[in-house]
Parts: structure tokens; sequence; C-alpha cells
């Protein structure tokens, strides 16, 4: 099966593509998902990081407090580091085993540091980074998620450049359109993997859509 990694930095649409993706009958895993079911109250994932950063991460129902950690990791790149060395290793176990078990004639794996991870680049056979400019990134960041525009600046700050993973794309989707647009090209990478599925040539020269 093939396997195919998405990724691209944060409000660039990497969950509309994927929704695309899998409209059209190819599988989709989440690790942002996988993390956030090893990070629910009584999992591994936040036993283990209540055990490292203490109980102030959580809410006054016992539950992980996300937006808050995320404001924190993003403000402290050794933070972030620690919570990354902690979560990662779960999740990629946890894909491996849901990619063991499917079936199918190419999967999609959306991994939002897929180019930042050694380990998680090894689960992949391809890479499809979906891009846009970073001024759409931060109009995203402040329309969607309400955060100010220096905010938002340190969370882009914080993530790899976007030169870095468009240099370990194989494929590019560009997401600086409408919806439309990024349906339809979904659609033809859609049958380029199925192409590249049937051939079992894995490494072949990577496109650029629309």
């Amino acid at each position: 099966m093939l396997k195919v990694g998405l990724t691209g930095g944060i409000a660039s649409g990497k969950s509309l593509a994927a929704a695309g993706f899998a409209r059209l009958g190819a599988p989709v895993l989440d690790a942002d998902e996988l993390s956030h079911t090893l990070t629910a109250r009584g999992q591994p994932g936040l036993t283990a990081l209540t055990a490292e950063l203490g109980t102030g991460i959580l809410t006054p129902q016992g539950e992980l407090d996300r937006r808050a950690l995320r404001k924190r990791v993003f403000a402290d790149p050794g933070l972030r580091r620690r919570v990354e060395a902690l979560l990662h290793p779960l999740v990629l176990t946890a894909l491996e085993a849901r990619l063991a078990g499917l079936t199918a004639p190419y999967a999609v794996v959306v991994i939002p540091l897929l180019t930042e991870t050694p380990a998680a680049r090894a689960l992949v056979d391809r890479v499809l980074v979906v891009d846009c400019p970073e001024e759409l990134q931060l109009s995203r960041l402040m329309s969607r998620d309400g955060e100010t525009q220096a905010s938002a600046r340190a969370i882009l700050d914080a993530q790899a450049p976007r030169t870095a993973r468009l240099a370990a794309a194989d494929d590019i989707l560009l997401n600086a359109s409408d919806t439309a647009a990024l349906e339809g090209a979904v659609g033809r990478l859609h049958g380029f993997y199925l192409e590249l599925a049937a051939c079992g040539d894995y490494g072949r020269r990577g496109i650029t859509l629309p």
C-alpha cells in the first residue's frame, strides 16, 4: 500500500485536503486526532504529560487544557521539545499499528511535523505538502482561532520554515484560492496516487497543483 504523508504549516488547509481524500475513498489517518485520543483523561499520553509537567496543565475537571498548553509550547521551544519527546513515540506507534491494519491502494497520513520528524518520515513513501503564503496563514489564524497578529506570528515562527517543508516535498498542493480549486487538485492527486499504487512506482517525479 502506498503511504502518503500529508503535511503543511498551521492553517495551510491540511484538514480540508484530508477531508477531500476521505470523500474519494482513501483511508485517512490523522496524527493530531490520535494525539487527542492519547491525551484524553486516563490515557497514557496525559499520564506522561502530567508526570513531566505537573497538574497545572489540567482543567478543573482533570482534562488537558489544550489551548493553554499550546500557547505555552509555542512560547517556549524547550517545553515544546519535551512535549514532543513524550507524545511523538506514542502517536507514531499508534499510526504504524493502524496502517498495518489497512487494505487499500493508498492511504493518507496527516502529520503536521512530518518534515521535522525523521521517525515520522520513515512511516510514509511520499510527502505531500499543502502550502500557502504566510500572509494567508496569519489571516486564517486570526479569523479562525482568534489569535492576535503577534500570537499568530509567534506560532508561525515556532514551526519549520516554509522553504524547508517545500524542499522536503514530493508533491505540492497550493491552497491559495477557493475550496473548489482545492477539491479539484485533490481529485487529480487521487488519480495520480492510484496510478502510482497500481504500478508500484512510489518514487516517481512529483507534481505541483493546481
